[in-house]
């Protein structure tokens, strides 16, 4: 079927252009337009239509990802351009109109024949319509597809139980990758019940719980949620309530977890003869267990009260230090039940005698420890007072 316009009397051919237009098409490459697209169009045309916005009510209160409503998940999950992001629109029939780009400062890119088009903020379905509309004046009935190569680097806050909650930029923009950026997560992490915040353009928040626990557990892939610039990433702390559903040990030997842990020793069974006195911090590998420990603290089990040393642990929901008094002997020999794993700012006490003014001076500190800092400034504390405290 022929098409004509009566504004310029040039007919276009159904199955293609007329040599005139692919003489265009041959000089777009070394002539690209710089300003603006006129999207006015031929006067028989109708002129392209805006962009659509989203204008979908922000959900109401936090759910899972998979059960979220069809229509907040795809929302949710819509990637928007902008500048930095690289595409490539493919046209069938058309190579000629076919292109690689990257979004310019300003979220521009320039279009074969139509010139420039401002994609910042659209989605690839949105950007992917609104070409569609544009080459729709110069060939019948594009098939036009927008495909994201190349995701620019987003910027995400990370808060809550990270060793470094904090703003950081990431190259790669996943959940999993933003988790490890800020430190990994610590042994009061629940990993069930992440929480990532969106604002759309809009002004509308969008918020999605994702469990990255559950598939880890099973021997599932991560599900690894794509995150975009401006995104907060909230990592909540475990309910002491539901500790038996969750495997603290497991998350700690994988990769989303803090890499290291940080142990503090009192220890008055080091060196030769065990009278050097020693309190100090030493770094294992999260995941690492008691014997781990004792081995790097240069522990004297000669001299040491093997049987009876005590790991000190703050417990958040009261304020207070719990004690787990391990037999460091059936430890060595096999008994995993002793062989306990350990947590970052774990206190490990060596020698019954320092482990009894120890537990004098936690009993004598009625009030709570406002967090862990304060627990660690009462074995501080303890070394400014060495001298009655080591003494014979």
């Amino acid at each position: 079927m022929d098409r004509w316009t009566s504004s310029t009397g040039r007919r276009w051919l159904g199955s293609g252009l007329v040599s005139l237009t692919v003489a265009m098409l041959a000089g777009v490459a070394v002539a690209q337009p710089s300003q603006p697209l006129d999207v006015t169009g031929p006067t028989d045309r109708q002129p392209p239509t805006a962009i659509p916005q989203p204008t979908a009510p922000p959900p109401q209160g936090l759910a899972p990802l998979s059960s979220s409503p069809a229509i907040d998940d795809a929302e949710f999950n819509a990637y928007r351009l902008g500048p930095g992001d690289s595409i490539f629109v493919g046209v069938q029939r058309f190579p000629d109109l076919s292109f690689q780009a990257t979004l310019d400062i300003q979220g521009n890119v320039v279009l074969p024949l139509a010139g420039t088009l401002s994609l910042d903020g659209v989605t690839l379905d949105q950007a992917r319509d609104t070409i569609t509309q544009l080459y729709n004046q110069y060939v019948i009935d594009p098939e036009v597809s927008v495909t994201l190569t190349t995701q620019r680097p987003v910027e995400v806050t990370v808060v809550g139980e990270v060793p470094r909650p904090g703003f950081y930029p990431l190259q790669a923009p996943q959940l999993s990758v933003a988790l490890v950026t800020a430190g990994g997560a610590t042994t009061l992490a629940d990993l069930r019940a992440i929480r990532v915040q969106r604002t759309q353009p809009n002004g509308n928040i969008l918020e999605r719980t994702v469990d990255l626990f559950t598939p880890l557990r099973l021997g599932q892939p991560i599900p690894d949620l794509r995150l975009q610039s401006g995104d907060v990433v909230t990592i909540p702390q475990l309910d002491p309530a539901r500790l038996d559903e969750y495997d603290r040990n497991l998350v700690a030997t994988s990769t989303l977890a803090q890499p290291e842990i940080v142990v503090r020793i009192l220890n008055r069974a080091s060196g030769s003869r065990g009278i050097e006195a020693r309190f100090g911090a030493i770094t294992l590998p999260n995941g690492s267990r008691f014997l781990d420990a004792l081995a790097q603290s240069g522990v004297n089990p000669d001299v040491a009260a093997y049987n009876r040393i005590a790991v000190l642990r703050f417990n958040p929901e009261k304020g207070s230090a719990d004690t787990i008094l391990v037999d460091a002997g059936a430890a060595v020999n096999g008994d995993l039940s002793q062989n306990i794993p350990l947590q970052t700012n774990d206190v490990i006490v060596v020698d019954r005698n320092l482990l009894a003014r120890v537990t004098y001076g936690l009993n004598a500190f009625t009030q709570p420890f406002r967090d862990v800092l304060g627990f660690l400034l009462f074995f501080e504390s303890l070394t400014e007072a060495a001298d009655s405290l080591f003494g014979p």
